[in-house]
């Protein structure tokens, strides 16, 4: 089979940046920053394992196992028409590179177009070698060093799945395929709805609730769920025209409207925001809907172990 080559970027600023393409230079009559072989850290991450001792029995019992963050390397070379360009792609890239304006997205497109993405930080690698065998009077080469302490890849598409009730319609729609499902009048009562994660491991959902909506509960296949009861009085816990999102990813973790409220106080006790795991499985779900017509959206983004 015919495959085209890896694209690979670089962005700095926090993503927010101008992108440096790392392997889009094929002439190098023109200054650029070209990867070269070597690059180390870009496939499986590495991995803490955890295990108990005993002073009477050899060896250790394993306990557990975690990602650990993720060190890269990765071989540059600078090429300048002449001096100032050089030095002009040097003050580009340091400080595009710069930890103090935020992180770097590591970009990788193949030949069928699947986009990874990873985010990291400059460490190391950039100091600088005169050395006859490392820098001229137009070249210079470096070995960036990057930690990623989200050790995972992410894809650029999104899995989203939609449900709408007290709209008046059928289940499903003659010629409409099944996701996203639309469900009629009521709302769902402890349904196993299926749910596809494509990617290598779990994945962080942010869920939607478009009210009114009185209460709400949702269920991993292990039991995890969070929640929040109807009220007593009737009322609801969504009103109409609010959107309540619920952000289970680490470092977010949040549950606010579009007006900003914090649900946090609201959530029924010993909540858990829990992840979706990989491959095909089944969310509870749980929503008692108002007098108007409400939604239930879920989106994730798949996380790979290698581009």
């Amino acid at each position: 089979m015919s495959w085209g080559h890896t694209y690979v970027s670089i962005t700095g600023s926090g993503g927010e940046g101008e992108e440096i393409p790392l392997t889009s230079f094929t002439d190098r009559r023109w200054p650029g920053v070209f990867l070269q072989a070597g690059a180390t850290g870009l496939d499986t991450p590495p991995y803490e394992l955890h295990a108990d001792s005993s002073p009477n029995l050899d060896g250790s019992q394993f306990r557990s196992a975690r990602a650990a963050a993720r060190d890269i390397m990765l071989p540059v070379y600078l090429y300048g028409i002449d001096r100032r360009t050089l030095k002009e792609l040097k003050r580009k890239l340091v400080t595009a590179l710069s930890p103090t304006r935020g992180h770097c997205v590591l970009r990788f497109v193949e030949a069928d177009s699947q986009v990874r993405t990873l985010y990291c930080y400059y460490k190391a690698g950039m100091e600088g070698n005169e050395s006859a065998d490392n820098a001229g009077f137009r070249w210079i080469k470096y070995g960036i060093q990057l930690t990623a302490f989200d050790p995972y890849f992410y894809a650029d598409d999104l899995q989203v799945a939609q449900w709408q009730f007290n709209q008046g319609e059928g289940l499903l729609k003659q010629g409409k395929g099944l996701f996203p499902l639309r469900l009629g009048r009521g709302g769902l009562a402890d349904q196993k709805i299926p749910v596809i994660n494509p990617g290598e491991v779990e994945a962080w959902p942010v869920w939607e609730i478009k009210g009114p909506v009185r209460g709400f509960k949702f269920t991993s296949p292990t039991g995890q769920a969070f929640g929040i009861t109807a009220p007593a009085d009737g009322s609801d816990a969504v009103a109409a025209g609010r959107t309540l999102t619920v952000d289970t990813r680490p470092g977010h973790k949040t549950l606010a409207d579009d007006q900003g409220k914090n649900y946090w106080p609201l959530l029924d006790p010993a909540p858990s925001l829990w992840a979706v795991e990989e491959g095909k499985s089944t969310v509870g779900v749980s929503v008692t809907a108002g007098t108007g017509p409400a939604s239930l959206k879920l989106t994730l983004r798949p996380r790979y172990k290698s581009y």
